[in-house]
Parts: structure tokens; C-alpha cells; sequence
């Protein structure tokens, strides 16, 4: 019989462990711009360009997952993203943004990654809560800095609109009950914290390729 070492609850275990590349995402060169209100419209415009990629994989394979006892327990039709993703790209690149928008390299990496990741629960779970939770918690501070600092509000900020989930502190509350309830044993336990890193890694690889922009996107 294995025995861990680690009683607390399985959430706060994920968090403890992914807390370096965690900050790291969030501490960004491009995250430290965009936060500072450096950035022109445009700038901000191809996070979200990048955004719609990622969730597009992202969403799909919740659409996969539906079905499934383990993964299907995270997904919530409440939190999609991608028609909120839609309108405000056509308010901020505009009407033919279909025809204009193309993913960085890292960001084909990512998606790559979720798609190959979220044939197993537990990867797919990993994932969801990298990008969710942290859109619901930090991303409301840049919902309020797009609507005061860049003069984006309502369609241009909607990716960042969550009210369809009621209190985001119950939420998430209830989110994490069902990561401490996921039938994982200890070795799964510790794919999904290694995967969960891996997806912060990627968040950290758009953002490094999105500083390397600096200059065109600066005010």
C-alpha cells in the first residue's frame, strides 16, 4: 500500500505545486505590459486572438469529455468561451476576422498539447483548470483594466464576463471539491499536477513569443 506524506486536499496540493510557473505566467514581461496599461488596443487584441485558438481546442475537447465520469464532472456549460471570443474579436480586429487572424508557433504548440493531453481525463482537467480558474480570478482585474486603461467595454471585454456561474468564490469552491473527489490514485494524482504545469508552461511560451512584440504594440 503507498502512503502519502500530503494531507491536504488534493486542490491545494495542485495549487502549492504549480505556484512557480504560476507566477511566472502571471509575472510575464507581456502580462507586466499589459497590466501596466503600456500596450495600444491592438496589443491586447492578440492575446485575444490567441485566446480563441486555445479555447477552441479547449472546448472541444470538453465536448469530448461530456460523456466521460471523471472528466465530464468539469464541464460547465456556463463557462464556455468561445461565442463571447467570437464577438469580441470582430469588435476589436474587425468584421473579416476569420480571414485575418493566425496563431503564433507557441500557441499551435498549445493547442497541440491540449489536444493530445485531453485524451485522458485527468489531462483534459488540467488544462481546464489552468485556463478557467485563473480567467474567472485574475482575469477580472484585466477585464477592468481593458474597460478603464484601453477603452474596451462590454463586446471586447465579454471573454472576461462570468456571470453565468452566480458567486465566482462559491464557484470555485465547488470547483475544487470535485478535483479533492476525482477518483485519481496517487500516481494520477501526479500526472495531473505534472500536466498542470505543462499547460502553465505553455500560457508562459505565448506570452514570452507575445513580448518579442513589444515595440509594434506599445502605446
Amino acid at each position: 500500500m503507498s502512503v502519502t506524506t500530503d494531507a491536504r486536499p488534493f486542490s491545494a496540493t495542485l495549487r502549492a505545486s504549480t505556484l512557480e510557473v504560476h507566477d511566472r505566467a502571471n509575472y510575464s514581461t507581456y502580462m507586466r505590459a499589459l497590466l501596466g496599461g503600456e500596450l495600444t488596443r491592438q496589443g491586447y487584441a492578440e492575446l485575444a486572438v490567441q485566446y480563441y485558438f486555445v479555447y477552441g481546442a479547449l472546448e472541444a475537447a470538453s465536448d469530448a469529455m461530456a460523456g466521460d465520469p471523471v472528466g465530464g464532472e468539469f464541464v460547465f456549460e456556463e463557462l464556455r468561451r468561445l461565442p463571447l471570443l467570437e464577438r469580441d474579436l470582430a469588435h476589436l480586429v474587425g468584421p473579416d476576422w476569420r480571414e485575418t487572424i493566425t496563431p503564433l508557433a507557441s500557441t499551435r504548440e498549445y493547442v497541440a498539447r491540449i489536444r493530445e493531453a485531453s485524451a485522458w481525463a485527468g489531462g483534459y482537467v488540467a488544462h481546464h483548470y489552468t485556463r478557467y480558474l485563473g480567467d474567472i480570478a485574475g482575469g477580472q482585474a484585466i477585464r477592468r483594466l481593458l474597460e478603464k486603461t484601453y477603452d474596451v467595454a462590454e463586446a471586447g471585454t465579454l471573454f472576461y464576463h462570468f456571470e453565468g456561474i452566480g458567486s465566482a468564490p462559491r464557484f470555485r469552491d465547488q470547483y475544487r471539491a470535485k478535483l479533492d473527489n476525482a477518483p485519481w490514485d496517487e500516481a494520477e494524482r501526479a500526472r495531473v499536477i505534472d500536466e498542470t504545469r505543462v499547460a502553465f508552461e505553455c500560457n508562459v511560451a505565448v506570452f514570452e513569443e507575445l513580448a518579442t512584440r513589444l515595440d509594434e504594440f506599445r502605446a
